[in-house]
């Protein structure tokens, strides 16, 4: 009798309601945020994996299955990121659309020793924006990520964020790091030793209790962080404040991917056991144009599902509603368009927003593009009298209402 490849799972009709429920649930979470669904292919060249994530990852060095066919070499996907940047770059996306928002499920595949909650098959749910540097927009996919949670009716969950800098910060924080440990190098894992030399910050991501204590003997400070990079995550932290969401910043967090930098974060849950980590992710603005495309910025996270169902027991339903369409003028603006979109979404009311600071006649343009039935202007004078210019676009009739009033009137 044949028996499935070990670290592999039948999803039972049973246990497939869950999922569908899970996977109907995010669906329309994405929809509150304007992602749109992306499906690329389980196989791609394994050099795409090589050369984004880095040879010295350990994705790479051990967990990639790999398929030779004659004088190709492809891998099944162990992650979605680097294949929707090739999409991306691929299908000219970047040329029709300066900003998109990109989503995805699917399976993905590392040869490791199965155990709980790690499997060699697994199915990630994760999404990617992709043309904007934005504080604003890293905030949003943080608490997109969380409205996400709270739809899997998961609690007890903890986000840790940190940030590695642009990639001169980056070699600096790697630079610190080596002449720090370098005395230590003698207690340090075999793996560590390795690393060392060849990727430093990999042993910031090391579990080993031994090389974890070592590091935090450091004392990791943002000191490698420039100016304009500990500005960008102080905005992240206070944006994420003024929504009340808890955080841990964890100096240690460096994700094991290459082409993370700048804000990078994770969602870990007691249920789990010593492999804690639901779901993660990070900035990448440099992982377009190291694939040959241009200087394009991207943002993104995944949860795994299966660690998803671990930690939930049940999911909501969603309703599907006619987006809004937010466009702000001035910092002031921005920062209350912030809490205002959060509340929007928490009413279950779809919005977007304008990440690529347009004019207001290109934003206008550009909510008409998205097929907003509703678009909300708020400029200083608005703001002077705590309210919002309202504007259906179905018959062009625009008029002042109060912020307070604004969810309960886009609801009726």
């Amino acid at each position: 009798m044949y028996k499935r490849v070990p670290g592999t799972k039948d999803i039972l009709p049973d246990e497939v309601i869950r999922w569908q429920r899970i996977e109907e649930a995010a669906r329309g979470i994405f929809s509150l945020y304007n992602y749109h669904e992306i499906r690329t292919p389980i196989i791609e060249e394994a050099s795409l994996f090589n050369r984004t994530l880095g040879d010295t990852a350990e994705i790479v060095q051990k967990q990639m299955f790999l398929i030779h066919n004659r004088e190709d070499l492809y891998a099944l996907r162990p992650e979605g990121t680097a294949s929707i940047a090739r999409s991306y770059l691929e299908n000219s996306l970047d040329k029709t659309n300066a900003f998109v928002k990109l989503y995805y499920m699917g399976p993905m595949f590392r040869l490791e020793r199965p155990q709980k909650g790690r499997l060699r098959q697994f199915h990630h749910i994760g999404c990617e924006a992709i043309g904007s540097q934005d504080a604003a927009l890293d905030i949003e996919v943080i608490s997109l990520a969380i409205h996400l949670l709270e739809s899997f009716s998961i609690n007890d969950y903890q986000l840790k964020i940190n940030s590695l800098g642009c990639p001169s910060d980056k070699q600096r924080l790697s630079s610190d790091l080596k002449q720090g440990l370098q005395k230590e190098k003698g207690n340090l894992c075999p793996d560590c030793q390795t690393r060392i030399e060849n990727n430093v910050l990999r042993i910031l991501d090391c579990k080993n209790d031994s090389c974890r204590r070592i590091v935090e003997r450091l004392e990791l400070k943002n000191s490698h962080l420039c100016r304009e990079c500990l500005s960008h995550f102080q905005e992240v932290i206070d944006g994420l404040g003024s929504l009340d969401i808890p955080l841990k910043i964890e100096q240690q967090l460096v994700r094991g991917l290459d082409y993370y930098n700048r804000t990078v974060f994770e969602f870990t849950h007691p249920q789990l056991g010593s492999q804690d980590a639901i779901g993660a992710g990070g900035r990448y603005n440099n992982l377009v144009s190291e694939l040959g495309g241009p200087d394009t910025a991207g943002i993104g996270f995944a949860f795994g599902v299966e660690r998803l169902l671990l930690a939930s027991k049940a999911t909501g339903d969603q309703k599907e509603k006619k987006l809004v369409y937010l466009i702000t003028m001035g910092d002031a603006a921005k920062k209350t368009g912030i809490k205002l979109l959060n509340r929007m979404r928490s009413s279950g009311i779809p919005c977007e927003t304008d990440y690529l600071n347009k004019s207001l006649k290109a934003a206008m343009r550009s909510a008409n593009d998205a097929g907003a039935r509703f678009v909300l202007i708020l400029g200083e004078d608005e703001l002077k009298k705590n309210k919002v210019s309202l504007k259906d676009m179905s018959n062009s009739e625009q008029r002042e209402i109060g912020i307070e009033e604004l969810t309960k009137e886009l609801e009726c």
